[in-house]
């Protein structure tokens, strides 16, 4: 009872340093996310919401006030006053053609990827002057200028010819004439950078799109959307591209549509995943270990479980600190094999070359290795560790099936009661 408290200290010590290891990793990756987002956006720009340009006109209008003051002593005087009043009208905008063509480039920046891409923009919209009158409409278009660039802003008419704009608030401001009833069609286009997703608001405000059709093309097939988004009316995947459009001829709604950019392994946050998991795996290899050395009639001191121990944790510490200089494989590789040599070359002097490469050697390749690698696998981690703990439960069952485990724990404690002189 003795040796296994021992043993079971050994691996809260363990599990103490790896929990160390871990808050660590955790700190460095959410310290790098924060400063290395910024730099990110600042240098590609922070994820795109666009939105289709305005269209008003302002109407002139007189408006009466009247005021009556009463004096002591006097009768009441009314006076009327007329002020000049502007409101602006908005131009209902009839449809929308649209066109985006998004070009995924992973970034790596400290212990994390970013999703940044390129946009080239088109769009053709058509407004109609809802009244009987001319109207000088004004148009505007919405640009955030805080932290992005726009390259080879171009606005031209339904004629082809380039209207003149002006950047005013955060916006493209131009003016256009309409005859009354007339309808008449902008075009804008545009390229910029960003990170992450990009949306477009086809009716902003729970407005009525109407014929609307906005057609996206990217250089990757693994499209996702963003949360609370509108779904593709028709999409496609093909040699590594894909193609979606959303067609509309009546969309009231106040969510977006767009593409949420498909992102890589962090190595931060997947090293702390890693660590955070290894007392889990040196506890199955400890158990497996002493069942095999209970089967095979040998016998394990509590110092070899530390320095097992010892070489597990050199693992996930080799591999935290290196994911900064190598690639992600290449760090759980190096990792994993600095490992295994550890142990093997150790295990070979105490119980020789056979039984470390035949027995210790698999163990620790599935417990620490394999167990660790499902990690790269989102979403199938949990299952892959529960088949191998059944598997695990399964093979030392049929291992020690047919062991008499109160012979073998008596043999064991007379071997090691010491000869009376």
């Amino acid at each position: 009872m003795s040796r296994l408290l021992i043993i079971g200290f050994i691996w809260l010590g363990c599990t103490v340093a790896w929990s160390i290891l871990g808050s660590s990793l955790t700190v460095r990756s959410a310290d790098t996310s924060t400063a290395r987002s910024e730099e990110v956006h600042g240098l590609w720009g922070a994820p795109l919401h666009q939105q289709p340009p305005q269209a008003f006109y302002t109407v002139e209008s007189i408006e009466k006030e009247t005021r009556t003051v009463r004096r002591e002593g006097e009768e009441p005087v009314t006076t009327t006053i007329a002020h000049r009043v502007s409101r602006d009208v908005e131009v209902p905008l009839e449809g929308s053609d649209l066109k985006a063509d998004l070009e995924l480039m992973h970034r790596r920046r400290g212990l994390m990827w970013f999703a940044t891409y390129d946009l080239d923009f088109h769009g053709a919209y058509t407004f109609r002057n809802p009244t009987d009158q001319a109207r000088d409409v004004i148009m505007r278009l919405a640009l955030e200028t805080a932290s992005r660039t726009y390259d080879g802003l171009r606005i031209v008419d339904d004629q082809g010819k380039p209207i003149p704009f002006a950047i005013i608030g955060g916006m493209a401001q131009w003016q256009q004439p309409f005859e009354g009833r007339q309808e008449r069609g902008v075009e804008v286009s545009f390229r910029t950078r960003g990170t992450g997703s990009w949306t477009y608001a086809a009716a902003p405000g729970s407005d009525e799109a109407r014929n609307f059709r906005l057609r996206v093309t990217t250089n990757f097939p693994n499209v996702d959307f963003p949360v609370n988004s509108v779904s593709p009316s028709k999409h496609a995947a093909t040699e590594g591209r894909w193609t979606g459009e959303w067609r509309f001829e009546s969309l009231i709604t106040s969510s977006p549509m767009g593409v949420q950019m498909p992102e890589k392994l962090n190595p931060g946050p997947l090293a702390a995943r890693i660590t955070f998991f290894a007392p889990v795996s040196l506890l199955f290899f400890f158990f497996v270990i002493s069942m095999l050395a209970i089967t095979s009639k040998r016998e394990l001191h509590p110092m070899h479980y530390f320095l097992l121990g010892c070489a597990f944790f050199a693992f996930h510490l080799l591999f935290a600190y290196s994911v900064d200089h190598l690639a992600l494989t290449w760090s759980f590789v190096v990792s994993a094999v600095v490992s295994m040599l550890l142990v093997v070359t150790y295990v070979r002097l105490f119980v020789g070359w056979r039984f470390a490469l035949r027995k210790v050697a698999p163990v620790q390749l599935i417990y620490l290795v394999l167990f660790s690698a499902s990690f790269f696998w989102t979403g199938f981690t949990g299952l892959a560790i529960t088949i191998g703990a059944i598997l695990t439960l399964f093979a030392v069952m049929q291992l020690t099936g047919r062991l008499d485990w109160t012979e073998t724990f008596a043999k064991r404690a007379a071997e090691r009661r010491p000869i009376p002189s």
